[in-house]
């Protein structure tokens, strides 16, 4: 139900928007633009389903070769007992703890055009398990608020972005990043074990925890010492041959093993049009009530009135000029990545606000668009705590990313 009013929102938002800029501000070409938006992002929203065909048959069948050579048991194996534990309703052995690892190790190499369709790979292995098919599972909604943080370890793409700008040091935002989309992810495991009853005190959760903390600094100490070039192109490659390497490993074990490998790509990577020809109303659904509510000029207002709340409690609003990055986030990853390059391009990519905008984009990923696609996947309507969970782990982001960058950049 929380996606349908959110849903209906933005164009009651939007409508009352455009109606005021009509009537009082003479704004005679608002219900065009207005209009305009939903003819262009359904457009969008088809295209993007039409770019996922190729990455995800391609994925689905390396999936299919994977689990067929076992190569996807082992990993599943080597992170069963944290899954097991945050995951109780996926049993021990199911093939869905695989494609969840692999879809986590995508997002942290950032190679997001593979870790969407191992996403689509893994709900669809959970919503076998799930005996109300129209509604959210507990383990389905895990997935996704965990998937919302947007976990990165290596944000190249940031780091392109600010070189082509001129930042005398691209890779200056590594550190506050990683600490904001780490941030986000601790929420939004905590916010969920609340609500869905998971004891976070257990021995083994906590060792992970602490191992992967530990981990994590270990990479940010690692990548820190590095001079900016370098750690770009290292960034890179580690990502580039984890990627290949996946896809060699799962394709000799199957061989190994005598697995037909040929037969059974295709198998696998018949099942990506079936997703793909699911998941386009979906997305036209949501990308289009995005458009028409930023058209009309209502995220405008929202950034306005929240710098002037926070201006009268006496808090320093420098950061909000770059808080539009922050607020479509969740919304539209395109939308959010054109609003930081805009910042950077008007306040320079190495001013405090150029910098924050990019640990913005950095921090979480797309809420809205996750939950829609991943949701339409399996044809899920209610949503239960997703939406809520999901929202906490963005606001989670962009506070954690204000105060690092506040420490790391403002002078």
């Amino acid at each position: 139900m929380a996606l349908n009013y959110i849903w209906v929102g933005f164009f009651l938002v939007a409508l009352v928007v455009g109606l005021v800029k009509l009537i009082f501000l003479g704004e005679t070409g608002i219900f065009t633009a207005i209009v305009t938006s939903t003819f262009d992002t359904a457009k969008v929203a088809f295209e993007i389903s039409l770019g996922l065909t190729g990455v995800l048959t391609l994925w689905m069948g390396l999936m299919r070769v994977g689990q067929a050579g076992g190569a996807i048991d082992v990993l599943a194996k080597v992170v069963r007992p944290f899954f097991t534990r945050i995951f109780p309703g996926i049993p021990r052995d199911h093939p869905a703890h695989g494609s969840i690892v692999m879809n986590f190790a995508a997002n942290m190499l950032g190679l997001d055009n593979a870790a969407t369709p191992l996403g689509l790979k893994a709900m669809q292995e959970m919503q076998e398990l799930n005996p109300e098919k129209d509604t959210a599972s507990n383990a389905q909604i895990m997935f996704l608020v965990l998937n919302t943080s947007g976990l990165v370890l290596l944000p190249v793409s940031l780091m392109v972005y600010r070189a082509q700008l001129g930042a005398a040091n691209p890779s200056d935002i590594f550190i506050p990043v990683i600490i904001s989309t780490y941030t986000a992810l601790l929420v939004g495991l905590v916010a969920c074990s609340l609500i869905q009853r998971i004891n976070l005190l257990d021995p083994v959760l906590l060792a992970w925890i602490v191992g992967l903390t530990s981990a994590l600094a270990g990479v940010i100490w690692f990548f820190s010492r590095l001079p900016q070039a370098r750690a770009q192109e290292v960034s890179t490659l580690v990502a580039n041959v984890s990627l290949f390497g996946i896809i060699t490993s799962f394709i000799a074990a199957a061989a190994w093993k005598r697995v037909n490998v040929y037969d059974a790509f295709i198998e696998g990577a018949k099942e990506g049009f079936g997703v793909v020809v699911k998941i386009i109303p979906y997305l036209v659904a949501m990308l289009v009530a995005i458009g028409v509510f930023r058209a009309s000029g209502a995220m405008e207002l929202l950034v306005s009135g929240v710098g002037r709340a926070l201006g009268a409690l006496g808090i320093n609003t420098d950061f909000v000029p770059a808080l539009p990055v922050a607020l479509m986030k969740p919304l539209s990853g395109s939308g959010a990545r054109g609003l930081m390059v805009d910042t950077m391009r008007t306040y320079g990519a190495d001013s405090f606000l150029g910098r924050l905008s990019c640990v913005f984009q950095g921090a979480t990923d797309t809420t809205f668009y996750i939950l829609a696609l991943y949701f339409g996947s399996v044809s899920i309507r209610k949503t239960r705590h997703a939406v809520a969970a999901g929202l906490i782990v963005d606001l989670a982001g962009a506070v954690t990313a204000i105060f690092v960058s506040y420490l790391f950049f403002h002078r």
